[in-house]
């Protein structure tokens, strides 16, 4: 071991005792808390004496009270902020710090070295730090600068002086195994190691090999939207996780995890970055598939396909007659001329179109449908929308309150009384008894009268209509959204230029739908925002940050939906458009149409052209598979080409495959993907797969990533990666359509270090190419 070597371990080794005497300090405090809290909780009602005879003996029970739950909830709070340093921590134990920079601020004499880890620590006297946070504005240079004049941004302002050497530390387990100085961003010797391993079932933080380009990711903190574009492999979700981090971190005082929300491609991508934030000492923030918000909103009115039934549709049906006009379907109801046209169309409801359903009470109507219609527009149209609403649920409230009363001496209302069971009887009795003022102790006394105990029964049988109205469940939303494909003609008059040449077999297939209780995945945003605009949009403004991953697979509708929904909420973006595998967005190349969302000024684009997942090998052959893909750049990490091999049939197919997973294992990949087009594709993979060892299916409603062999669609292994992929069948058979250019290439850079490609006869002409240049073996 070299002196600087040497050095650089005796400093680690001070740095380690004081961890272990930081960690034993807080073990004994979080047993203290924890002990304080059982206690509290147990004799809460011991340390106060509840005594409500006086003014005075309530305020003392109330101040009691009060006082006890403050000792509660500062025990409580203690013992949360100790687990979380002591869980912090308990993994600088393991990699305490990872990089240092040598910086000398203008001014100074002395340089200053700043060692950088996932969190800070201070010595013993708590005056000097032996470790800054990776999100310490100083830390920033580590990132951001080579040796050489450089700055960082405070609070305070700007920080000029010079950064005089950068050094990365490879330890583990507290023992310095390698340092390197380094003039590179990030060296790649610390990279090639990172990248070179194999998956586990969850992503890891990324704070030891951030790049500059993600680092401006992580800490953009201008405008209302960033939007990031990256190729596949760039770290984009990674980056846009430490980002989190480092948001609570910068505005700690101000945000809270539950004020961040992720929305996800599914169930399974949620678990498999589960791990990120409680690895760098954050709570995980609130996580949901958009799916599943329009499945909380919608599902009591209709059975909602999902996005993966729409996909599925696309990539098995295009055989079928109804096929073109339900892809023209899917463009133009996800598109900005869409969600005008129902904007318009909401704006003509406010003079004719709305409708409403009968209020029936027992087999008899109270108000109809048609009464309620002409009630709200005989009213002063010089009202707004929703204030003519609420005059119209007025007006039905007192219908109600009318119908009371012509009820209650009606014979039926008798018969409800004589039916009445004991236990119902004794507790009408008592509600009645103490809306009259009497006591608990001399309820007793009260006398039951026929009229009341009549009044009380007719309210209680009308309590759901009153409940129906206040919720607006009296307007018929279905009807109304119906109607905007009732005649094909009248889209003209809520949109301009033409509407697809499908419009009327697309209408006529959204009807047939929405009668039978079906909501197509296109039709779901569009009728929960045309829904949302009649009723009043239900905001929540709570949330501050709004994370969109795979956001090329979301729709400029869905977008605006998310700004209403979120109004005071900022918003990250993360996408690529070379796997933009939906329907919607097959035409689209960038995300220009979100420009307009919050304006220009409030709204940034980073582009990420550099490329880490794979070898140098796969990404030369997957950037040649799209268009415009030489603008990719490879990390230089070396690995093989990847292999094609063409075969005859698919007994032959199954052998091979059988075989090759068989060979990967051998070579100590842990997660194996066997790669299809689609479920159904999968589903018969699968089943003739039986035979390999361990093998599983993933399917659209899994919920946690699986290591080991797994056989998954195409869309399901969106960003996601494996040590190997095996593309099941890469033939023209099944890949010979130009439209599943973007689902091949997103299948293909799922692979970290081996690729290997099946055909069953021709391969797809996708890899025409890639073939006459040799990136591919054969």
């Amino acid at each position: 071991m070299n002196t600087k070597l040497q050095q650089e371990q005796v400093r680690l080794d001070n740095v380690m005792g004081t961890i272990a005497e930081e960690v034993s300090r807080l073990e004994e405090e979080t047993s203290r808390r924890k002990n304080e809290v059982v206690h509290i909780r147990k004799h809460f009602w011991d340390e106060v004496r509840v005594n409500i005879d006086t003014f005075d003996d309530y305020l003392e029970t109330i101040i009691g009270l009060r006082q006890e739950a403050q000792a509660l909830s500062v025990s409580q709070s203690t013992h949360r902020h100790a687990s979380k340093r002591l869980s912090t921590l308990r993994r600088m134990e393991e990699v305490p710090y990872f990089g240092r920079i040598d910086f000398k601020e203008e001014g100074s004499s002395e340089q200053e070295q700043i060692y950088i880890g996932i969190s800070s620590l201070r010595d013993a006297s708590g005056e000097n730090f032996l470790i800054y946070d990776w999100r310490a504005p100083i830390s920033s240079v580590y990132y951001d600068y080579q040796p050489g004049p450089a700055k960082y941004e405070t609070p305070g302002g700007t920080i000029q002086g010079r950064l005089e050497k950068k050094w990365q530390y490879l330890i583990r387990g507290g023992v310095l195994q390698s340092m390197f100085d380094t003039s590179l961003t990030i060296g790649d010797e610390i990279l090639q190691e990172v990248l070179g391993k194999g998956t586990d079932k969850h992503m890891h933080n990324i704070v030891a090999t951030i790049q500059q380009d993600q680092n401006r990711i992580i800490r953009h903190d201008q405008g209302r939207l960033l939007i990031v574009h990256g190729a596949a492999g760039s770290g984009k979700t990674s980056a846009a996780l430490q980002r989190i981090a480092y948001l609570l971190y910068k505005d700690r005082d101000n945000l809270n995890a539950e004020q961040i929300i992720l929305f996800s491609p599914n169930s399974m991508f949620n678990s498999y970055v589960s791990n990120v934030l409680p690895e760098l000492g954050e709570e995980n923030m609130q996580q949901v598939t958009f799916q599943e918000y329009l499945d909380h909103r919608l599902s009591k009115e209709f059975e909602v396909e999902n996005p993966y039934g729409q996909l599925e549709y696309v990539l098995t049906a295009a055989h079928t007659s109804s096929y073109r006009a339900r892809v023209a379907g899917i463009q133009f109801k996800a598109s900005a001329r869409f969600f005008e046209a129902i904007h318009a169309y909401m704006k003509s409801l406010e003079l004719s179109g709305m409708l409403f359903k009968d209020i029936i009470f027992r087999g008899k109507p109270i108000v109809s449908s048609k009464q309620m219609a002409e009630r709200f527009y005989s009213s002063d149209t010089s009202l707004r929308f929703h204030n003519r609403l609420e005059k119209l649920m007025d007006w039905l409230i007192n219908r109600i309150n009318e119908a009371e009363k012509a009820e209650r001496n009606k014979p039926w209302v008798q018969e409800e009384i004589e039916l009445l069971s004991n236990e119902e009887y004794h507790k009408a009795h008592a509600y009645l008894a103490k809306k009259r003022g009497f006591k608990e102790d001399s309820i007793h006394d009260y006398e039951i009268e026929p009229e009341a105990l009549a009044r009380l029964i007719v309210r209680k049988k009308l309590k759901p209509l009153r409940k129906r109205i206040r919720a607006l469940r009296v307007i018929d939303f279905k009807a109304i959204y119906r109607q905007v494909f009732a005649d094909p003609i009248q889209i003209k008059q809520w949109t301009e230029g033409e509407p697809p040449e499908e419009w009327a077999d697309i209408c006529q297939a959204t009807l047939e739908m929405l009668d039978e209780g079906h909501l197509l995945y296109e039709d779901a945003t569009p009728f929960l925002y045309l829904k949302e605009q009649i009723q009043g949009f239900q905001t929540n403004s709570s949330i501050r940050h709004i994370v969109v991953d795979e956001a090329q697979d979301y729709s400029p509708f869905q977008f605006e939906f998310l700004k209403r929904l979120f109004p005071a909420s900022k918003m990250t973006v993360l996408g690529d458009f070379n796997q933009a595998i939906f329907a919607h967005a097959s035409e689209m190349a960038d995300f220009q149409p979100l420009a307009g969302l919050y304006g220009p000024d409030e709204t940034e684009v980073i582009n990420i052209a550099r490329s880490y997942r794979s070898t140098k090998p796969i990404i030369e052959f997957t950037r040649r598979l799209v268009p415009n893909g030489e603008r990719i750049i490879p990390f230089d990490r070396s690995g093989k080409r990847p292999e094609l091999k063409q075969i005859a049939d698919q007994a032959e197919l199954h052998s091979c495959i059988a075989s090759k997973v068989a060979d990967l294992r051998s070579q100590g990949f842990k997660s194996i993907a066997i790669i299809c087009k689609s479920a159904e594709e999968s589903l018969r993979a699968y089943e003739a797969l039986a035979g390999v060892d361990g093998i599983k299916l993933l399917k659209s409603n899994s919920t946690e990533y699986e290591q080991g062999v797994v056989v998954v669609p195409s869309y399901l292994s969106k960003g996601i990666e494996f040590d190997a992929v095996i593309i099941y069948d890469a033939s023209e058979h099944v890949y010979g359509d130009e439209s599943l250019r973007r689902v091949f290439y997103t299948a293909c850079t799922r692979a970290m270090h081996d690729l290997q490609l099946y055909s069953v006869g021709e391969p797809s002409p996708f890899l025409k190419n890639v073939l006459r240049e040799g990136l591919i073996q054969v």
